[in-house]
């Protein structure tokens, strides 16, 4: 299918060289879609049906074997070997059981060693003697080592998950899911479905994958490339809002304050004070004659454009169309017949353009939260009834900035300044966006990506037991709607597939402080995994344990408070232990990553050493967002964890 693409000859096809280079790109990205992966198969089960899909289920009708793989694969004549996972006759591979067979007469699903074929399983699901029994490919699937990025699962995708992959474009969905449920999978595979459903909706709006960090985007940065879709976008929040250089920081209280939704009509506010009552008239002189437009007709346009709350830029824009339109009106009854070019000629009269200027000025989004969090009056003035005084002097700098270029702005500012920004001028809206690790946004955080999806649809997907700072969200609900997707749906996973039962129920235990509401995680793996705590004397037996676990097969996580890191580095290397950073691809040689737990979210490891615990609870601001960090570090394992402390473990571990 390769060789046919490379052999297109478009030199006779293009009418002109514009044409030529759109299909020359277009060649080019189909090529980069079928190129081969050396570990992943094109097929990984098949399907026997009783009856031909779509044909009346007659007796002694013959069935049809469709073989189920990332893509499409057809022959030399074009017939299909291969259906795409995501078409509506691969839905059974997913969907049929014992109860429920679909029609299939016989489910297969094929084991892959290396991008070798190695074995097969059969489930003959319409066979009323063969009882339903796990399947063991299925198991060994989960189970697979962990080395290097993440990878797909459409051979392991779960019928709760099916059902969240296919739901439609046109609503929200929000996956509730805790560790190892796969709800990030679920998101990127729900991506590749709506590409697949409405690639020519989402090839003209775009798609984009939003991520808690570069090291979390970087580790399933390759999930939609091997299942054939290059072209969506990924980016972090902080990505979305760069309007200007992050240099700073906030104290916590400052930066919750900042990411508050009542920010947004402070913004609000000040932006609007700008807008002045005019007082003068506006005198247009053409040729020999002068149109006057008295003060009160003009004050007339300005409080209609204010009341029909149209953004304050397309405002300013509409604003010298309405003046000409009132100066051709009066030309009309002089008996002039002025045209449109007339009108767009008054607009651009000095005059009108003078007006403009002190009536509605132009105002530069930094510049308008460089003079709020610069000028406490300023603020006092905008923010009265919204911030009490301790919040306003909370974020008030200490130090006012000189200039937008010289102010140390810090990433909660940059959301205010998108906020403004957007209040001035639209921002631009994509067809699909999916949000991860949602439930650590801020209220602010959450406009800011609503506003990349207004016209379009999203994914959100997060757990609420892992909200790691001090602004992270407390229900969906109220999440939603700062999204502005209050009628999103809100969908649970709570099998787990990633963390073994013995390290699961012992993270569990943190639950009823940190998320009271929610249902545990139950682990479907067989392999309850390899669990211990253990007391150690210094760093010395904290690298022991990681040279213990590197016996084993599969990568290896050191996770340690962001304190605890450097004298960690320092240990490892002392001992000949080579290490990698986050997002970093492990190889045969080096297979252990040394991990902040700041930046453990998301992240997975075949085993991990978790070094002192009440280290990474003290490590945050408030022993309820610590705790909720520890939950986040402890369920990181596929396979096992090894618990080290010299001080005492937090009490609500038990």
């Amino acid at each position: 299918m390769r060789e046919d693409v490379e052999a297109l000859d478009i030199t006779d096809v293009a009418a002109n060289w514009v044409n030529a280079q759109v299909l020359a790109r277009q060649i080019d990205e189909r090529i980069k879609a079928l190129a081969d992966l050396s570990d992943t198969p094109l097929f990984f089960g098949r399907l026997d049906y009783l009856h031909a899909p779509g044909a009346e289920q007659a007796e002694g009708a013959q069935g049809e074997q469709f073989y189920i793989g990332r893509r499409h694969v057809h022959d030399a004549a074009g017939d299909p070997m291969v259906i795409d996972w995501r078409a509506p006759v691969s839905q059974p591979f997913y969907r049929a059981s014992k109860k429920d067979p679909m029609d299939v007469a016989l489910r297969r699903r094929f084991g892959y060693t290396g991008g070798e074929l190695t074995a097969y399983e059969d489930e003959h699901l319409s066979d009323p003697a063969e009882a339903a029994k796990t399947s063991r490919l299925l198991q060994q699937e989960i189970e697979r080592p962990r080395v290097g990025p993440m990878r797909d699962i459409v051979a392991t995708i779960q019928p709760e998950q099916d059902e969240i992959v296919r739901s439609g474009l046109s609503g929200t969905v929000c996956v509730q899911g805790g560790p190892g449920t796969g709800k990030t999978a679920v998101g990127l595979h729900r991506v590749a479905y709506l590409l697949y459903a409405h690639r020519e909706r989402l090839a003209r709006a775009g798609t984009l994958v939003i991520g808690p960090n570069k090291s979390f985007l970087h580790y399933i940065e390759q999930v939609l490339p091997a299942l054939g879709e290059l072209t969506v976008q990924q980016a972090t929040v902080d990505d979305l809002v760069a309007h200007v250089e992050v240099r700073g920081g906030d104290d916590a209280a400052a930066a919750v304050v900042k990411g508050d939704a009542r920010m947004a009509e402070v913004l609000r506010r000040a932006l609007y004070s700008h807008v002045t009552v005019p007082t003068e008239p506006v005198v247009v002189v053409r040729g020999s004659r002068r149109w006057r437009v008295p003060a009160y007709e003009l004050e007339e346009l300005v409080r209609e454009l204010l009341d029909r709350g149209i953004r304050y830029g397309a405002a300013r824009e509409a604003l010298p169309q309405r003046i000409a339109h009132a100066v051709l009106v009066q030309m009309e009854r002089s008996g002039e017949a002025p045209d449109d070019r007339v009108q767009d000629a008054v607009a651009r009269n000095s005059a009108v353009k003078a007006a403009v200027k002190t009536i509605w000025p132009v105002v530069d989004p930094a510049k308008l939260v460089l003079r709020l969090l610069s000028e406490p009056e300023f603020l006092a003035e905008h923010a009265e009834g919204i911030l009490t005084d301790e919040e306003q002097k909370a974020i008030t700098w200490a130090k006012p900035a000189r200039s937008v270029k010289s102010a140390k702005w810090s990433p909660a500012d940059a959301v205010l300044i998108d906020e403004a920004a957007d209040l001035i001028q639209r921002t631009h809206s994509l067809g699909h966006v999916v949000l991860d690790e949602a439930q650590d946004l801020s209220p602010m955080q959450y406009r800011a990506v609503g506003r990349r999806c207004t016209t379009g649809s999203a994914t959100v997907l997060g757990d609420l037991a892992q909200g790691t700072t001090p602004w992270a969200s407390r229900s969906w609900a109220e999440a939603l709607a700062h999204l502005g997707k209050s009628d999103a749906v809100v969908e649970e996973l709570t099998a787990g597939f990633r963390v073994p039962t013995d390290v699961i129920t012992y993270a569990s235990r943190l639950l009823p402080h940190i998320a009271p509401g929610l249902t545990p995680v139950a682990s479907v793996r067989e392999n309850p995994g390899f669990f211990e705590t253990r007391t150690v004397d210094g760093d010395p037996d904290v690298v022991a344990a990681c040279r213990e676990l590197l016996a084993h097969e599969g990568s290896i996580g050191l996770i340690a408070a962001d304190a605890r890191v450097p004298a960690l580095a320092e240990a490892l290397t002392a001992s000949g232990l080579t290490y990698l950073a986050p997002g970093e691809e492990t190889t045969p040689d080096t297979r252990l990553t040394l991990v902040p737990a700041s930046l453990a979210k998301g992240l997975e490891y075949d085993y991990v050493v978790l070094d002192e615990p009440q280290a990474v609870v003290d490590g945050e601001p408030d022993e309820r967002t610590g705790l909720r960090r520890l939950y986040v570090a402890l369920t990181r394992a596929v396979s096992g964890l090894i618990v080290t402390h010299a001080a005492p473990l937090p009490a609500q571990l038990g």
